[in-house]
């Protein structure tokens, strides 16, 4: 486990040193407090992974401190020391959120023991909140036997055992996040998969996300909070769309990594950390340094090893097998017979080019399932060579203006096409990003900017 901040209060000095050499000799940081008021004080100043906290005190005791610090939304648990007499108030006490009570006189081994437990069932409480938020947000495994793909296997293999940081890159929805959930599960880590989307984060928020807080850090922080960095101790944490990360963060990522240690948020309290850190991005790495989107720095940290990932129009035959798969789930959680997808249907899904990748053809099949009124996908409820937004088979033209001032003919020409994509994606901003290879918050200010 790794060295964590504990408070101590008890009003008996020599108590609080015996607890103090107990606790530092298990390889943890020690704050002393000698009643609940000035424990307050301190959690307010420096937040505790474990409190530590004798029953009867003056001032404050034990029960009104862990009373406060629940009032006050601070999610530290709480060990409580009693004498073998006030037992029953320990009881009590348990009811109301401690998480344990030792009985005085007391073993060393069984203050280590509650200690030890406590901070794992704290552990295992962060985990659990952000596995259920987690539950519906993962996509499948890989699905695909082209030659493309086993490649993707092999290095996922290759890779995957080592710490090494790896550097995913490919275009949107070609399954960049479910090769990092790959990674991890061949990494033989025993901590979370904690994935964030840079782009999906506005900036001003994104250093609370990956950080954490305190209470009081800022307006709106009315307790504390692990980030993500803290919640990846001992697992993985994969960065998607790193080049929409805001410059100064990336500062702050690079000394993070440099020094396995970071701050909350309006905190001077320095807490370590081990995590395995994944990238990714759907730009060119290089060029996106050239055009000071991302550290040049921090790309050589990150690139330690590079994974692209193929686009969805050069795998194939796994267009039709990913469809197919589609099909089934989407039916079967609809609880209806999977209909057949007839070789024309086929042929047309293997022409289109497909901009959104294997999450476009997760919608397009799901739409089919919903147009289709017998047990065959209609071809004509499927993109193909008829499609307006398919680029690779339109006929060529020369509709180009006379030569001119480029920059309004490229506003012009920026604006049709957005304005095209939200047509074809029935105005859903997050499908239109993805298919243009911008970040929804890029859109969202294009539009604005064209005023469509």
């Amino acid at each position: 486990m790794s060295k964590k901040y504990i408070l101590v209060v008890d009003d008996e000095a020599p108590m609080r040193r015996i607890l103090e050499i107990l606790l530092k000799g298990m390889g943890h940081k020690v704050g002393l407090a000698s009643n609940g008021r000035e424990a307050l004080e301190s959690l307010r100043e420096h937040p505790a992974d474990l409190v530590l906290t004798d029953l009867r005190m003056p001032e404050m005791d034990g029960l009104s401190l862990l009373r406060e610090i629940r009032r006050l939304e601070i999610e530290t648990p709480v060990i409580l020391i009693t004498a073998y007499g006030a037992v029953e108030t320990a009881v009590d006490a348990m009811k109301e959120g401690a998480a344990d009570f030792i009985i005085r006189p007391f073993e060393n081994e069984v203050v280590k023991l509650a200690v030890n437990r406590a901070l794992e069932m704290s552990a295992m409480h962060f985990q659990n909140s952000f596995l259920r938020q987690q539950l519906d947000s993962g996509w499948h495994d890989f699905i695909g036997e082209s030659e493309a793909m086993r490649s993707v296997y092999k290095a996922i293999e290759r890779v995957g055992p080592n710490d090494t940081s790896v550097l995913i890159s490919g275009e949107t929805g070609t399954g960049k996040e479910l090769a990092a959930r790959a990674i991890h599960r061949a990494s033989g880590r025993k901590g979370l998969f904690v994935p964030i989307n840079c782009a999906a984060i506005p900036a001003d928020m994104l250093e609370s996300e990956l950080f954490g807080y305190v209470r009081g850090a800022f307006t709106g922080a009315t307790k504390d909070r692990i980030g993500r960095f803290e919640l990846a101790n001992g697992g993985t944490l994969f960065l998607d769309e790193i080049t929409e990360m805001p410059m100064p963060l990336q500062t702050k990522l690079l000394r993070v990594l440099q020094e396995n240690t970071l701050e909350r948020l309006g905190s001077n309290r320095s807490i370590e950390i081990d995590f395995r850190l994944l990238a990714a991005t759907n730009r060119d790495p290089l060029r996106a340094v050239e055009e000071k989107q991302l550290r040049e720095d921090l790309y050589y940290r990150l690139n330690v090893f590079n994974l692209e990932l193929p686009p969805l129009r050069e795998r194939g035959d796994d267009i039709v097998l990913l469809a197919h798969h589609f099909l089934a789930e989407k039916a079967a959680s609809q609880g209806r017979p999977v209909p057949a997808l007839p070789a024309e249907a086929a042929a047309r899904l293997k022409r289109y080019h497909w901009p959104g990748n294997v999450r476009e053809l997760e919608n397009v099949m799901e739409r089919a399932l919903v147009l289709c009124d017998g047990d065959r996908i209609d071809p004509a409820d499927l993109p193909g060579s008829d499609d307006p937004m398919d680029a690779t088979s339109a006929p060529a033209r020369d509709d180009a203006p006379e030569i001119g001032p480029l920059t309004p003919q490229l506003e012009a020409l920026e604006a049709r096409l957005i304005a095209r994509a939200l047509e074809h994606y029935g105005d859903n901003k997050a499908r239109a990003a993805r298919a243009l290879e911008i970040s929804e918050r890029s859109l969202w200010y294009k539009i604005k900017k064209h005023g469509l």
